[in-house]
């Protein structure tokens, strides 16, 4: 029992490192956007501590992921960095533009498309 725990564990800490990298994010970075510590992400990618399912929840959020992604097993190809890279790029711009049109319907009342 205690293998197959150690393993979800390594699995986890290797693709928070991994997405984190693809983003160009430090631990520092990820742990502001996170809303952790420093420390806390350093003991996660090294397999020293384990996460509550809001710890998950918020770095998920913080790579631009969904939460299962985090746990799925197979080796992350370096193939795939430029695409998910160039996603999370296109979702940050399609959410600041929803954001900005949300802002301005509420500040002028025209809620047309």
């Amino acid at each position: 029992m205690k293998r197959t725990h150690e393993t979800i564990r390594g699995v986890f800490a290797r693709n928070v490192k991994n997405y984190r990298e693809v983003l160009n994010y430090s631990q520092e970075k990820l742990a502001e956007k996170a809303g952790l510590s420093v420390q806390t992400i350093k003991d996660i990618e090294g397999c020293r501590r384990w996460v509550s399912d809001k710890t998950v929840l918020m770095l998920a959020k913080s790579l631009n992921l969904q939460e299962f992604q985090l746990f799925l097993p197979e080796k992350y190809e370096k193939d795939k960095k430029p695409a998910f890279k160039a996603l999370s790029a296109l979702k940050e711009k399609v959410k600041t533009y929803v954001d900005d049109q949300f802002e301005k319907a509420l500040k002028t009342g025209d809620f047309s498309l």
